[in-house]
Parts: C-alpha cells; structure tokens; sequence
C-alpha cells in the first residue's frame, strides 16, 4: 500500500552494499557485506546520516504510543460491530454466496478480535474500555463506518434480496471506515511498532478485497 510505505520512510534504515559478481570464497563477500555502511534516511528536506557501530547498536525497535491503543481498542469494537452484522445472516438470506462471504468474515474477525485483545493484554492496557457503556462504543468519532442502531435494525428486519443487498451496501460502508482508521493510525503518528503496524497493514489488504468483492455482487444482484 504506498501511502502507508510513505510515512514509514523516514524511519528506514537502509543497507547499501557493493559485492562482486566474480567467484569469490564466502569469506570476503561476508566481509564485503559486514562493512558496508548503513544509512538512516532523513525526513523530507534533510540529509540522510551514515551510522557507526555504536549508532546501530543503540538502535532500539519502535515501542507502542497512544495513538496505537486508540486504534487496537476502537478496531476491537469495529469488529464486534461486524460479527453483529453476519450473525444475522443465516436466517436471513438464501444466497449461497452472501454464507459464504458472510462465514468468511466472521472466522476472519473472530481470530483478529483474539490479536487485538492479546496485543493490549500484552502491553497492559485495558481491553475493554469501562467508559464504554453497555453498547461498547468507545470512541464513536475515532470508528468511521460503524453502523447507527437505525442502520443495524433496518438490516435486522430485512429478508431475502432486501437483506442481501442492504447487508453488502452497509458491510462495504463498515470495510470502508476500517480502512479510513489504519490511515488515521499513520496520520497520527501511531503505527511504527511492528505488530501493530502488521494488524493495521492486514486489515487494509483483506477489507479492501472485501470490499472489491462484494462490489462485484452488489452489480450481479442489480443485473438480476
């Protein structure tokens, strides 16, 4: 995803080296590569700096931030949200193709929702926001897409072609919003931790077919 890779640049470190093609021993190519310098590119605007050993060792992998907890936590409820959509699925519809994408989804959400309470159980955090309430909604404006309960109770009252198109219309608006979050997450600042930054990267990359997909069924229904 290229914008992503564009606010990671500046926190590249990159290894340049030079080794030849001839049919050297192992020994002086591993040489070759050992003393190649190593080159932290500088933000837009400044020069990039050439690090000795002592810099490389004090190199220390990027830790969490707030904006990280903000976004697990608020991705968490996102998916509950999503698991309240597809349970209402299979007595809902008879579209073999809305089960499919419908049971898909939910194993999908089901192993990411475990990630996310494990990441924040890991560093400390709460899993669950107290400040919630009953409804689990813990930073409505921070969860673009979420679904109003107006929303929701039209999709519960729904059956049949009705239903199957309302679910993929609002499914695609709720895929939509996760994706606007991850790059909120790197808009922020957040994102640099790399377990974090695998989450926010993998929701992006299986939403957006998602979302691709069920576009395409969205025109197959208006064809039929």
């Amino acid at each position: 995803m290229q914008g992503l890779s564009l606010c990671m640049a500046a926190g590249v470190i990159a290894a340049f080296a030079l080794v030849g093609c001839s049919s050297g021993s192992d020994d002086s190519t591993q040489r070759a590569v050992s003393t190649a310098p190593v080159v932290q590119l500088g933000a837009p605007g400044e020069s990039n700096t050439t690090l000795g050993p002592d810099d490389i060792a004090a190199i220390e992998a990027p830790g969490h931030v707030e904006a990280d907890v903000t976004f697990v936590r608020n991705m968490l409820y996102h998916h509950d949200q999503a698991m309240t959509m597809t349970a209402m699925v299979d007595e809902r519809t008879t579209s073999r193709d809305i089960r499919l994408l419908s049971g898909r989804m939910a194993a999908t959400q089901e192993g990411e929702i475990e990630q996310l309470e494990n990441w924040l159980a890991a560093r400390n955090e709460t899993v669950r926001d107290p400040a919630a309430g009953d409804h689990g909604h813990a930073d409505m404006d921070g969860m673009q897409g979420m679904l109003t309960d107006e929303e929701l109770a039209r999709l519960e009252a729904a059956e049949g072609g009705e239903f199957d198109r309302l679910f993929l219309e609002l499914m695609i608006k709720h895929h939509e919003g996760a994706i606007a979050m991850v790059y909120d997450l790197y808009g922020s600042g957040g994102g640099q931790e790399s377990e974090v930054d695998s989450i926010a990267r993998h929701v992006d990359s299986d939403q957006s077919i998602e979302i691709g997909r069920m576009q395409r069924m969205l025109a197959a229904l208006g064809e039929g």
